[in-house]
This record gives structure tokens, C-alpha cells and sequence, in this order.
């Protein structure tokens, strides 16, 4: 079960990473999600721990529903074009994660000194996070480089949750209401560049600077 989440993973984030659009690229943050959200609930009941089992849905209810949704909205509100500004198209995007995936491996490889689940989560985790930044860099667009940060943030999540059996807690929530937050600020200031610039594309506003 646990390798069949890793590889459901790694696909959504390779969707990610070679998306040319802003709905696909939302998709597959969705898919991504709900992997996360697969996983966290089968070690929930594994572990029998209740804390797992809230933390599973407020990952459902924020990552796979709400935040989706309010990007989906955020593009029909301020009716901004689908394409996602690419500074590298998606062939040699999928270059750049295949060698992200090697790199994350032998990584996580060193890390361990075998080749065995952990290191495969952690390569996984490790893969995530560059491919937010990955994102973060190489889009064009506000809304790309926020479901970036969210990706790097999966990252981070997925290797918490299933090396050390999840984080305490209160960090959890405190993380997702951070994560929550922050998007809605994002999508506000979103809002307002568009309103102001006609436009979301920040290779455009960085021309701005005198």
C-alpha cells in the first residue's frame, strides 16, 4: 500500500512539473493531496491514534477541497489566461524533475546507507520539495508559485508524517493553520495585483522596479 502512495505521488508531482496550464497544474496539486491524505489515514489506523485521523481530515477538507477550490474561483474572478508563463517548456521540465528523482534518491540513499521504504519516503519527500521550488522558479505566474510553496509544503508534510509516524500535535495544526492562512493572503494579494496590473504574470512586475 505505502509504495503504491509513493508512486501515486510521484506522478501527481511529475503532472506538476510538466503542467502548461494553471487547471491541470491545480489537478494534480488535488491528486497530490489526496495521496497525502490516503497516507496519513492508513497510518492513522495503523497507529489507532485520534490525532492522525483529525489531522487526515483537516488534510481532506483544506488541501483537497478548499484550496483547490479557491484557486479554481481565483482564476474565474479575475478571468486571467489559463497558460502558466513558462520560462522551461514541459520537455525539458521533465528533464529537470528526472534528475531531481536521481538526485533525491542518492540523497536519501546517503542518508540511510540502504535502499529500503524510508529511504524510498524519503527520496519521495525530498523529490516534493524541489518541485516546488522548482515551481516557485521557473513559472510565471502568482498563482503557480503559490501551489509551489503548497507542493514544498506536501514535501515536508509527507516526510513528517510517514518516517516519524507524524509530528506532535499542535504543530500539525499549527502548520495547517499557517498553510490555511497564508493562501488566503496569497489570493488576496493576488486579487489586488490584478486589479491594479491587469495581470499576474511577475515577470512583468519585475520590470516595475525603478
Amino acid at each position: 500500500m505505502q509504495s503504491i502512495i509513493l508512486f501515486l505521488i510521484l506522478i501527481s508531482t511529475y503532472l506538476m512539473v510538466i503542467a502548461k496550464r494553471t487547471p491541470a497544474l491545480i489537478r494534480a496539486f488535488r491528486y497530490q493531496s489526496f495521496c497525502l491524505f490516503w497516507a496519513t489515514l492508513v497510518i492513522a489506523i495503523a497507529e489507532k491514534q485520534m490525532e492522525l485521523f483529525v489531522v487526515a481530515g483537516l488534510l481532506f477538507i483544506l488541501k483537497v477541497v478548499f484550496i483547490p477550490q479557491l484557486l479554481y474561483r481565483t482564476i474565474k474572478r479575475l478571468n486571467a489566461a489559463e497558460d502558466l508563463g513558462l520560462f522551461v517548456n514541459p520537455q525539458l521540465s521533465l528533464l529537470w524533475a528526472l534528475g531531481f528523482t536521481y538526485l533525491s534518491w542518492l540523497f536519501a540513499s546517503g542518508l540511510t546507507g540502504s535502499a529500503d521504504a524510508k529511504t524510498m519516503i524519503l527520496a519521495v519527500a525530498f523529490f516534493a520539495v524541489l518541485a516546488g521550488i522548482f515551481l516557485m522558479i521557473f513559472r510565471m505566474t502568482a498563482l503557480a508559485q503559490i501551489i509551489g510553496l503548497l507542493v514544498m509544503e506536501n514535501g515536508i508534510f509527507l516526510l513528517a508524517s510517514m518516517v516519524s509516524g507524524g509530528m506532535p500535535f499542535f504543530v500539525e495544526i499549527a502548520i495547517f493553520f499557517d498553510v490555511f492562512v497564508s493562501v488566503l493572503i496569497m489570493g488576496f494579494f493576488v486579487y489586488r495585483i490584478n486589479k491594479f496590473f491587469t495581470h499576474i504574470d511577475v515577470n512583468k512586475l519585475s520590470r516595475l522596479r525603478g
